[in-house]
């Protein structure tokens, strides 16, 4: 959701995006992430931390719905 908000071309699927984030993130594989591997996992994936800082940054969104 956070990716069709922002916008822009992806060329995976949200889908694909997020199995690999959580494949890369979950390291002991037990299926569950701790708040541990979320935040090291996080701080080692650049795709990840990007995606995650523009859903921070919702001016474009108000801006959005300023001009309706």
């Amino acid at each position: 959701a956070i990716r069709a908000i922002n916008g822009g071309d992806h060329e995976t699927s949200a889908e694909e995006f997020t199995n690999r984030v959580f494949n890369k993130i979950d390291v002991n594989g037990d299926g569950e992430l701790s708040l541990d591997e979320f935040v090291e996992g996080a701080k080692k994936d650049e795709e990840f931390m990007e995606v995650m800082m523009k859903s921070l940054d919702l001016s474009h969104i108000v801006a959005m719905i300023n001009n309706r």
